[in-house]
């Protein structure tokens, strides 16, 4: 598969091949759906939590007796049905929300993504990405040349500071390096931005 290799200005220069295992296979959903959904469980802070009866203050002694009343029986005061009491199958601290998944599978929704993204031209490759210093007014104008004001994932080969302070600031923009790339932010932007050193570090480590 053949895309057009731009510079920065978002003038073509040239062509740049994608290699087809990676990029031109048949996007599989199912794997997609399921990679993603492990990406986001395995994100999940277990914070939230409740007190059961046996927890929450109060409720020792038996509100009525057993008998004779013509009420309910009732032990406690703190019995999941009366106001301020314990709460019945509620989230509980430390629980472990982690899924697994092979490696396999993982890198399968990868390739899948990206030819998903590369089918619907989604997909800008430079001939190189580099910024003197980190200008968030540069880097906004290089965005707005290569695909105006739609959201840009920017895929760096490795660290560069100067790229990555640049885009801190601009909301409609990320930078991560290849080594890094996920589900989550790929299907959260609208476009992949990468230079031929990137494409190279995706190839490495997705290539069959």
């Amino acid at each position: 598969m053949k895309v057009p290799l731009r510079n920065t200005t978002g003038k073509v220069i040239d062509e740049a091949e994608l290699r087809d295992d990676i990029f031109g296979i048949v996007p599989n959903e199912a794997v997609m759906h399921q990679a993603l959904l492990r990406q986001l469980a395995n994100a999940r802070l277990a914070t939230a939590r409740t007190k059961t009866r046996g927890e929450v203050r109060g409720g020792g002694r038996k509100p009525w007796r057993q008998k004779g009343t013509g009420r309910a029986r009732h032990g406690s005061i703190r019995e999941p049905q009366w106001r301020g009491g314990g709460v019945v199958f509620g989230p509980r601290a430390g629980r472990n929300y982690r899924k697994a998944m092979p490696r396999k599978m993982r890198r399968l929704a990868l390739r899948s993504a990206l030819s998903a993204k590369a089918r619907e031209g989604q997909l800008i490759v430079l001939d190189k990405l580099e910024m003197p210093a980190s200008k968030t007014k540069e880097m906004l104008s290089v965005l707005n040349d290569l695909m105006g004001s739609a959201s840009a994932l920017i895929l760096l080969p490795e660290r560069d500071s100067n790229v990555e302070k640049s885009v801190t600031n601009l909301p409609q923009a990320k930078a991560l390096r290849a080594q890094y790339l996920n589900l989550v932010d790929i299907f959260g932007h609208d476009y992949l931005v990468m230079p031929l050193a990137a494409l190279k570090v995706i190839e490495d480590f997705l290539g069959q």
